[in-house]
């Protein structure tokens, strides 16, 4: 298979969502900005469902060319010359990684889900507001966690000087 766009012995969809992660923290601060401070409803919800959907694609595009195309990420990461230490600490994050990744679409999911079906149209404060909230907090600190922890492990199993 041919290695990713990065520059490293990646796969394409994998340095897809490198780049994924790194744009999606700043846009999701930015719809944050928008409801809290310009208190612009309508502009967060489009860029969440438009996030949401962008998140959701990669991920399953990920999967697919993770699972299927390679069968595994190990199999990537052997395009390259890396260490046994490297690949116990980049397995060691990738557990971590995964505590993240796993959780942030189902918490995103329920928090666009409640939201589309408990707030009016057009949207605007309500009794939801509160639930919506907390449940918008706990996704963006898990997508954060997501990103960060997902960089590192990219980092460790692909970009990481090895022997």
């Amino acid at each position: 298979m041919a290695d990713g766009f990065l520059g490293y012995k990646t796969s394409f969809m994998l340095d897809v969502v490198v780049c994924a992660l790194v744009v999606l923290v700043p846009l999701l601060l930015f719809s944050l900005f928008q409801v809290r401070a310009k208190r612009n409803h309508r502009l967060h919800r489009k860029l969440q469902l438009v996030l949401g959907i962008v998140l959701g694609v990669a991920v399953l595009a990920f999967e697919v060319d993770l699972q299927i195309l390679h069968q595994g990420w190990e199999n990537i990461v052997h395009k390259r010359t890396i260490t046994a230490e490297q690949l116990v600490r980049a397995r060691s994050m990738l557990r971590i990684h995964l505590l993240f990744a796993v959780t942030t679409p189902l918490l995103w999911l329920l928090t666009i889900v409640l939201a589309l079906r408990r707030f009016p149209q057009p949207p605007a404060p309500g009794p939801h507001s509160r639930l919506h909230r907390t449940l918008g907090w706990l996704s963006t600190v898990d997508l954060v966690m997501t990103s960060a922890t997902g960089l590192v492990f990219y980092y460790l199993a692909f970009v990481a000087p090895g022997v």
